[in-house]
């Protein structure tokens, strides 16, 4: 049997296509020595000092168990006594014996050493997808340890910038221009890092915004590190401003290419590039996004169609993009896509890695917007487990769609808001860090807190600025809109905001804005709903129905209509609708109706109905409330 090791993520060691347990922590930390000595044996004493700060006195005989116990685990059917062919005994140490193609991290340095001659851009690539978080990222922070991740992290940072270098040299800078910007801003010491993010905007067709980085770049090196620019920047600058031929031409096909490139070699190198290519672009929003979920889900078919589960699950897992919504941008899509995720999930079984199971497992919860808590509850406990933020960031994000499934809900979001908002920050994931603030944002917009609303609406404005990002403006905007006191001006700015939701690609979030946003202000105001047959109420007809009738004078088709009012999911929208129930109640004396629109309202007492959603302001519920008591003549608060 021929063993796969693989350390750059969490430690995992395959053969024959499954996967081997090797055991405790402080067995895969002997495992991860060996595999960081790269082929040269460790003397026994070395391997003690570095397994413990304060060795015990047993501690000799304690790795010697250890290797005892591994080597039966990577060669279960090595007869007794014979000599171990992986793990070999010399002198007084022990060497792993293993070729290193066969080892992750050794393929990878390998890789980078090649390129530093000529890089080859797809073999980068390729090379970098092989990265599934921080180095031995199931293991602790040994001294030993810290000394390996850096060196490995330095590396990859190498790779980045020698793979961006061979994809600028064939004119590819505008599928680059996001990750370049990302990289650099998480290394701005690094001026390699901005000459490259400018190249790139170049070549985007960008020379403005390249030669605003360039100088930007010089002021924050000198100000920031003390560190005075080399020549090559302003070089480039130079080049730039006189559009010299070494730049090479925008390639016209860029723009399509990023969603559509398809001469990666290999299956597996092909489609998780498709999909991790579609998750880069999602980002950008607008027509980019409805291509991108185009690609994910031909991806996503068409791994599956080889019948190989881990490239599946890979190429499943490869698009990382966070869901502040919860209402489906195509529902049918998405419960294909949960589908084939759970037939996946069976296929890889509970001895997959667990880094890929949690991701799988947030999929699942995601896609469903949270109506199934299994999946996002075991996603966490995965990813708690592993202290991996790459794979604790989309677990977080599962629970708080999941979160909906109460009605109070908000202090839970609130805690989730916090802890992504550290936890993206601390480990460089801008894209989680932004939905940390959004969801923020909505918890402060439900609460009335306009101070706090104000700090995650400016942040995520910051971050999304630096990722290109353009929903988040079209979001914060809509969240302004509810502040603005005059109706008139307000109805303007939520016409401005549905015209640009229009475009953003999200029409989970677009169906129904404006009528809902307009039927907002008329129901703070006691006016009537707005009856404009050009509205487009979307899936949110149904609850606005009897006031739209009562709005024509037309009360038995209102009394009908209020009859047959669906129950709201919990989602997002809960109080929005309930809130427009309260109101049909009021105006129609449906007692009934009421008496479950206050059961429903009185969770939410302290907050503003619709506020969750960060897009509308139905009013205080505790006011709608005490209407429903007034009108009806019960406790308000008791419902």
């Amino acid at each position: 049997m021929e063993v796969l090791i693989e350390v750059l993520g969490p430690v995992r060691v395959t053969g024959d296509g499954r996967v081997l347990d090797v055991g405790s922590r402080r067995r895969r930390e002997v495992l991860g020595r060996l595999v960081a000595a790269g082929g040269r044996a460790v003397p026994l004493p070395t391997l003690v000092d570095d397994l413990w700060a304060d060795p015990p006195a047993t501690a000799v005989g304690t790795v010697r168990t250890f290797v005892s116990e591994l080597r039966t685990a990577l060669e279960p059917d090595r007869p007794r006594r014979a000599p171990s062919r992986i793990i070999e005994t010399v002198g007084t140490g022990y060497a792993l014996r293993v070729a290193r193609e066969r080892i992750d991290a050794h393929r990878f340095e390998d890789a980078v050493r090649a390129a530093r001659s000529g890089p080859d851009a797809d073999r980068l690539a390729e090379a970098l997808s092989w990265w599934q978080g921080e180095p031995f990222a199931d293991l602790g922070d040994s001294p030993w340890l810290s000394r390996e991740r850096d060196r490995l992290l330095e590396l990859r940072h190498e790779a980045t910038e020698l793979h961006a270098r061979a994809e600028l040299a064939r004119g590819g800078g505008a599928s680059l221009v996001a990750r370049l910007e990302q990289f650099a801003t998480a290394h701005p010491w690094r001026e390699s890092a901005w000459i490259l993010v400018a190249h790139a905007l170049y070549q985007a067709d960008r020379q403005v915004d390249a030669l605003a980085v360039l100088r930007r770049a010089r002021a924050d090196l000198l100000d920031r590190f003390g560190m005075e620019p080399t020549a090559a920047l302003g070089d480039l600058e130079l080049d730039i401003l006189r559009h010299a031929p070494n730049l090479g031409p925008a390639r016209a096909d860029d723009r399509v290419r990023l969603l559509t490139r398809t001469e990666a070699a290999g299956t597996y190198t092909r489609l998780r590039s498709m999909s991790t290519v579609a998750g880069a672009a999602a980002l950008t929003g607008g027509a980019n996004l409805v291509l991108a979920q185009d690609q994910r889900a031909a991806a996503v078919a068409e791994a599956e169609r080889t019948g190989d589960a881990g490239l599946t699950a890979r190429v499943i897992a490869a698009y990382d993009v966070p869901t502040i919504w919860t209402r489906s941008d195509d529902p049918v899509r998405a419960e294909a896509l949960v589908e084939t995720t759970r037939r996946t999930l069976r296929r890889i079984g509970p001895a997959a890695a667990p880094a890929l199971r949690a991701r799988l497992l947030a999929t699942v919860a995601l896609e469903h917007r949270g109506s199934r808590d299994r999946w996002a509850a075991e996603a966490e406990r995965l990813a708690r487990e592993l202290r991996d933020p790459g794979v604790l960031a989309p677990a977080l994000n599962a629970r708080f769609v999941q979160s909906f499934q109460t009605p109070c809900g908000t202090a839970e979001r609130a805690a989730i808001a916090e802890e992504l908002i550290g936890l993206a920050g601390r480990h460089d994931l801008p894209a989680f860090e932004i939905l940390g603030h959004l969801i923020g944002l909505q918890v402060a917009a439900a609460r009335g807190e306009r101070a706090a609303a104000e700090r995650h609406t400016v942040a995520a404005e910051r971050l999304a600025v630096g990722q290109e990002n353009p929903v988040v403006p079209v979001l914060t905007a809509a969240y302004r809109a509810t502040l603005i006191s005059d109706d008139s001006a307000a109805e303007i700015e939520y016409r401005t905001v549905a015209a640009d939701l229009a475009c953003s690609g999200m029409p989970g979030v677009t169906a129904g804005y404006l009528p809902l946003a307009l039927l907002s202000l008329r129901l703070r105001q006691d006016r009537p709903a707005p009856t404009d047959p050009g509205l487009d109420w979307g899936p949110y007809r149904a609850w606005a129905q009897p006031l739209i009738h009562l709005a024509c004078d037309e009360l038995a088709a209102a009394r009908r209509a209020a009859t047959a009012l669906p129950e709201p999911r919990a989602d997002h929208l809960y109080g929005v609708l309930w809130a427009i129930n309260a109101h049909t109640a009021i105006r129609l004396g449906a007692e009934p109706l009421a008496a479950r629109a206050s059961a429903a309202l009185a969770p939410l007492r302290e907050e503003i109905a619709g506020g969750t959603t960060a897009l509308f302001d139905f009013g205080s519920a505790r006011t709608i409330l005490a209407a429903l008591g007034e009108r009806f003549g019960r406790d308000p608060i008791a419902g």
